[in-house]
């Protein structure tokens, strides 16, 4: 289902804020974690042209997925790669050979849009309390937020710069405030000399592709994984993030368009994509815009800016890259400040829920890793346990209807 929010006419000053923030959005992605796709290519022995292309491959798929769903459905639909799947890569990758790894992307993929034609992912995500739902949230983002002052003992300078900055905006002109410190923090970086592209060149990235080779070890050593990790670390974090600012597309369409994707890029090395979680929530929330139905242009922004990363490959994934490390997670924590706010108030409002939500809020925010499962998938778990513990029986009336939109599980 789509949202039911009717846009209203847009002007030409009501772009700069969602194009700013799907801007945002990509650098995060890129400076962040973007060097695991890297460190994986190495433990695979891929050369640059194989690297290219999983470059060009995954880039192009997230921004054409991220356009089309975007576009169809009027809503800020963010995707990205899988980045916890990306880290399991690192060590995966070490066993297989790159034919075989391509052959369990597919088989992954696969799965996921069978996932998503079969409906069963959003019946599941329906039955998440509210409270549960916005404690985990808030404690997925609880780090980025903790990042945007931990970078102080590091680079004072440009860390104070950016805070007292976002400050002055709130104060004086909320709606500014991103892109506002954006700026300043580039042209700072700029005066100083920290950011350098002399050395870059421009070049066009050329897939290559790969036949897939099937095979047992891997269907079990690397497709299974990357199926759970992605569906529980990303999927289901990045649709509440979704839900979290009040948007109501359905999850059945967002997965087996991302699986699809996933799917027809995958002999070009591309291991996999989803919606985006964090970054995503830098173009759902008040600081893409005001007025809830612009903000889907941050969605057709950053598939835009995805596309032509993808079409230069490692060269423009460089230039992200290359921003100071302080610059990024300052700047992340900042434009997510809203929304941790936001999941906090969420968690605690309903005084019946409220220890349950803070269970769930502690358990995300440690980031507990078991089984190769990461944070988002065991926060998730513990607090649906001490839900179930502490509220006996769920209700119809407590399940997620308000956040997640539609009717009541059946």
């Amino acid at each position: 289902m789509s949202s039911s929010r009717a846009p209203s006419p847009f002007l030409l000053k009501d772009l700069a804020h969602p194009v700013v923030a799907g801007l945002i959005s990509v650098i995060v992605n890129y400076g962040g974690t973007f060097i695991l796709v890297f460190q994986a290519a190495r433990v695979a022995g891929l050369g640059p042209e194989l690297t290219a292309s999983w470059v060009w491959s995954v880039s192009i798929g997230v921004g054409l997925t991220g356009l089309i769903l975007s576009w169809r459905y009027r809503e800020p639909i963010i995707t990205a790669w899988s980045t916890p799947a990306a880290a399991f890569l690192v060590t995966a990758l070490a066993t297989t050979s790159h034919a075989e790894a391509v052959g369990a992307y597919m088989i992954s993929a696969a799965a996921f849009v069978l996932l998503g034609l079969s409906g069963c992912f959003e019946k599941v995500i329906r039955l998440i309390p509210a409270s549960i739902a916005s404690g985990l949230l808030a404690g997925i983002l609880l780090q980025f937020g903790i990042g945007a002052f931990g970078g102080a003992s590091l680079d004072p300078l440009l860390v104070g710069l950016l805070v007292v900055a976002y400050l002055l905006f709130k104060r004086l002109s909320a709606r500014y405030a991103v892109v506002g410190i954006l700026a300043i923090g580039l042209v700072f970086l700029l005066l100083q000399h920290r950011i350098d592209f002399s050395g870059l060149q421009l070049k066009l990235a050329l897939p290559v592709f790969t036949m897939p080779e099937f095979t047992l070890n891997a269907t079990l050593s690397v497709a299974l994984p990357l199926f759970l990790i992605t569906l529980t670390g990303q999927y289901m974090p990045g649709m509440l993030v979704l839900r979290n600012d009040g948007f109501k597309t359905s999850a059945n369409p967002i997965v087996t368009v991302t699986g699809l994707g996933s799917l027809l890029m995958a002999p070009f090395g591309s291991h996999a994509f989803n919606i985006a979680a964090i970054t995503a929530a830098i173009a759902t929330g008040r600081e893409a815009h005001e007025d809830p139905s612009k903000r889907w242009i941050a969605g057709l922004a950053a598939g835009a800016f995805y596309v032509l990363v993808g079409i230069f490959g490692v060269t423009l994934a460089a230039i992200f890259m290359a921003f100071p490390a302080t610059f990024i997670t300052t700047l992340a924590g900042l434009a997510l400040l809203g929304t941790i706010g936001g999941s906090l108030a969420g968690a605690m409002a309903d005084p019946a829920s409220r220890e349950a939500a803070l269970i769930t809020f502690l358990a995300s925010a440690a980031n507990i890793t078991m089984l190769g499962v990461g944070g988002a998938f065991w926060g998730l778990v513990i607090g649906l346990f001490a839900y179930g513990v502490l509220n006996g029986r769920w209700s119809p009336r407590r399940r997620l209807t308000a956040t997640l939109g539609g009717e009541p599980a059946e």
